[in-house]
C-alpha cells in the first residue's frame, strides 16, 4: 500500500492505494481508505505534520498486512522440553457459539443486570462460558470452571463468582427471557402465531426433596424431581419456560406461562398445540377467547382415541365414512389395501359442543365446541403393532423365567400383558399362582391400533392444516431430548431453588442458541454431528505469539459453519493478529 495525495488549488486529498492484478493479468490501482482532505488529515495528526502522520499510518497498515500474511516458521528441538504448565491446546468451536450469543444481545443483557447490582465479577463473561461449555463440555459447575479455560479466550473469574452469579440470574429470571425473545428477532425470523407447550421432569442426585418434591418421574427414578413447562415457536426455537416441584401435576402449569408470555412478549392472535396430557378441559378454555367475532386463542391438542365418550368411540372407530385429504371421496377401512395405501392418512372429523371428560354442563355454562378429526394410517398401525409384539415377547420372557413383579403399569410396561390369578375362572382356589398373557387386553389394544385424534376450536382452518400444525409437536420433545442428552442437564447437583432456576436458565438460553445455529446451517445437519464438530475444533498454540494452527479435520460441515459465521479458522496457521479479529468478528452486533 502506498500514500497518495491529490492536491488542488486550495488544499489536498490523501489517499491510501494499493496494485492488485486482476484475474485476466491486468494490473490496476484500487483506492484501499480516505484519509481526507488536508483539513480533516491535520486535525487527525493532533499536532504531528498531516504529510508525515499519514505516511507513518500507510506503514503502520503496511506491517499489520505484512504480519497477517507472512509465512511463519516455527522451530521444534528434540532436546528441549516443554515448559512445565503451559497450555497448548484450546477450543475454538465456541466461537460460533459466541457469534449467536453476542447477536442475541446477551452481552447487553447481562450489562443492564450488573447495573442494578453490586458485585464485582463479569456476569457476561460468566455467563457466557456457561453456555458455551454446557453445550460442548455439559458437566457440574465446578467442572464447567475448569472446562472453561479450554477456550482460547481465557475466563476471568472464580469458581465462587459462579455460585454468586446464579443468584442475581435466577432474580433477573424473567428479564432475561423476555429481552433474549426480544433480541432473538433481529437475528431469525419468528413466528408468533403458533406456540406450542410440553412438561417433562429432571431428577437431583440427593437424598432429601426439599424445594424439589418427589414425584412421578417420566424415567421412573426413584430420586427427588423438579418439572420444566417449555414454550416453543414453530420453528422449534424455545420461547420461554418454568419449572415447578416435581410432585405437582403438570396440567396447570400451562395458563400462567402463557399468561407471562401473552404480557411480556407482546403475543395477540396465538395457537397454542399441547399433547393429550396437557388437554384438560380447563386449559382448552383458556384458549377459546374471541374479541370482537375475531379468535384471539385458540388451541390444537391431541385427544385419546380410548377416553372419548363411548358415542364418539364408535365413531371414531367405524371403518366408513373416511377421507384423503384434498379429496372428495369416500374410503371403508375394511376395503383398503393396507400395502397399497401404506403411507396414506385417512381422516373423518366431526363438530361436537359435549364435554369430553363426559361431565354434565352446570346450567348457564356456554359448551366448549370442538373439532374432532381422527386420523388412520397404515404405517402407524403397523408401527404400534410391531412395538407390541416386543412388549409381548418381553412378557412372556418375564413369566417364563419367573421374574414378572407387580409394580405400577404405564402404556410401555410389558407387565401390563401379565395376569396372575390365585383362582380358576370357576372361583376354584388354586395350589399355584396361575400367571399368564392377559389376551383380552392384548385384543383390547389393538382396537385402537394406526388411530390418532386431534380436536380444535379452530373453524376457518383445512383438517391438512391443522393435522400439519399438530405434526410439529415432535420437535418440543427434540428440544427436552437435546437438553436431557446432548446437554446433560440431568441429573442436577444444586441444592438451593436459586441455583436450580439459573442452572435451567443456562440450559434453555444454550439449547435457544444451538437451535438458531441449527436454522442457520439450514438443519442439514444432525444435533450429534454439529456438537461432536464443535466440541473437536481444537487448535494448538506452537509458542507464544507463534499463533494457532488447527488440528481438527476439515469437512463440509466445518466449512458451513466458516461460512455462516463470516470468518475461518481453517488456514494452516493464524496469527494472534487474525485471531483477534475473528475474536472481535465474533462479538460484532447483526
Amino acid at each position: 500500500m502506498k500514500l497518495t495525495v491529490s492536491k488542488s488549488k486550495n488544499s489536498a486529498s490523501f489517499y491510501v492505494q494499493k496494485t492488485i492484478r486482476k484475474p485476466d493479468g491486468k494490473v490496476t490501482t484500487v483506492t484501499i481508505e480516505k484519509l481526507g482532505n488536508l483539513t480533516e488529515v491535520t486535525a487527525k495528526a493532533r499536532g504531528k505534520d498531516p504529510y508525515v502522520w499519514a505516511q507513518e499510518y500507510v506503514n503502520e497498515l503496511n506491517r499489520k498486512e505484512y504480519d497477517e500474511n507472512r509465512e511463519i516458521l516455527v522451530r521444534y528441538s528434540p532436546s528441549k522440553l516443554l515448559k512445565k504448565g503451559e497450555q497448548k491446546l484450546f477450543n475454538c468451536g465456541y466461537l460460533f457459539l459466541q457469534k449467536i450469543y453476542y447477536q442475541l444481545g446477551l452481552d447487553k443483557i447481562c450489562q443492564d443486570i450488573s447495573g442494578r447490582h453490586l458485585f464485582e465479577y463479569d456476569l457476561n463473561d460468566i455467563l457466557s462460558k456457561l453456555i458455551y461449555t454446557r453445550i460442548l463440555f455439559p458437566s457440574s459447575k465446578l467442572s464447567s470452571n475448569k472446562q472453561a479455560k479450554k477456550l482460547i479466550e481465557q475466563p476471568s473469574f472464580e469458581l465462587h463468582d459462579i455460585y454468586r452469579s446464579l443468584s442475581v440470574l435466577a432474580k433477573e429470571n424473567d428479564f432475561i427471557q423476555a429481552q433474549l425473545y426480544k433480541n432473538s428477532q433481529k437475528v431469525i425470523e419468528r413466528r408468533k402465531d403458533i406456540l406450542y407447550y410440553d412438561c417433562t421432569n429432571y431428577f437431583f442426585e440427593l437424598e432429601e426433596a426439599d424445594e424439589r418434591r418427589y414425584g412421578k418421574s417420566k424415567q421412573h427414578q426413584p430420586l427427588p424431581i423438579v418439572g420444566m413447562g417449555l414454550f416453543m415457536d414453530h420453528d422449534g426455537i424455545p420461547l420461554a419456560f418454568d419449572i415447578y416441584p416435581g410432585n405437582k401435576n403438570e396440567q396447570p402449569t400451562l395458563k400462567p406461562l402463557e399468561k407471562k408470555v401473552i404480557r411480556d412478549y407482546g403475543m395477540e392472535q396465538i395457537i397454542v398445540c399441547t399433547d393429550a396430557g396437557l388437554s384438560s378441559k380447563t386449559n382448552r378454555k383458556f384458549n377459546d377467547r374471541t374479541i370482537d367475532g375475531v379468535q384471539i386463542r385458540s388451541f390444537i391438542t391431541t385427544q385419546s382415541v380410548k377416553q372419548l365418550p363411548e358415542y364418539l368411540k364408535e365413531f371414531a372407530l367405524n371403518p366408513e365414512g373416511w377421507h384423503l385429504p384434498g379429496s372428495s371421496e369416500t374410503f371403508c377401512l375394511d376395503e383398503i389395501d393396507e400395502e397399497t395405501d401404506y403411507h396414506k392418512v385417512f381422516y373423518k372429523d366431526r363438530w361436537i359442543k359435549e364435554d369430553l371428560s363426559q361431565r354434565k354442563i352446570k346450567n348457564g355454562e356456554k359448551p366448549l365446541e370442538q373439532h374432532l378429526i381422527v386420523s388412520f394410517s397404515p404405517k402407524y398401525k403397523n408401527y404400534q403393532r410391531k412395538i407390541r409384539k416386543g412388549q409381548i415377547d418381553r412378557a412372556q420372557k418375564l413369566i417364563d423365567s419367573g421374574n414378572y413383579k407387580q409394580r405400577p403399569k404405564n402404556q410401555n410396561d410389558p407387565h401390563r400383558f401379565i395376569v396372575r390369578e390365585k383362582a380358576t375362572k370357576e372361583g376354584e382356589i388354586c395350589s399355584e399362582e396361575l400367571v399368564y398373557l392377559d389376551t383380552d387386553a392384548i385384543l383390547e389394544e389393538e382396537r385402537y391400533d394406526g388411530f390418532y385424534a386431534v380436536c380444535t376450536n379452530l373453524n376457518d382452518m383445512s383438517v391438512d392444516e391443522i393435522v400439519k400444525i399438530n405434526k410439529k409437536r415432535w420437535e418440543i420433545e427434540e428440544c427436552f431430548r437435546i437438553m436431557k442428552t446432548d446437554f446433560k442437564a440431568r441429573p442436577v447437583y444444586l441444592q438451593t431453588e436459586d441455583h436450580i432456576k439459573s442452572h435451567f436458565l443456562t440450559c434453555f438460553i444454550a439449547l435457544m442458541i444451538y437451535r438458531i445455529l441449527e436454522k442457520k446451517l439450514k438443519e442439514t445437519f444432525t444435533c450429534e454431528e454439529i456438537i461432536d464438530t464443535l466440541r473437536n475444533m481444537w487448535m494448538a498454540r506452537p509458542g507464544e505469539k507463534l499463533g494457532y494452527t488447527p488440528v481438527y479435520t476439515r469437512t463440509d460441515l466445518t466449512d458451513s459453519l466458516h461460512e455462516t459465521a463470516g470468518f475461518r479458522t481453517d488456514y494452516q496457521i493464524i496469527s494472534d493478529i487474525n485471531m483477534r479479529k475473528i475474536i472481535r468478528e465474533t462479538k460484532k452486533k447483526k
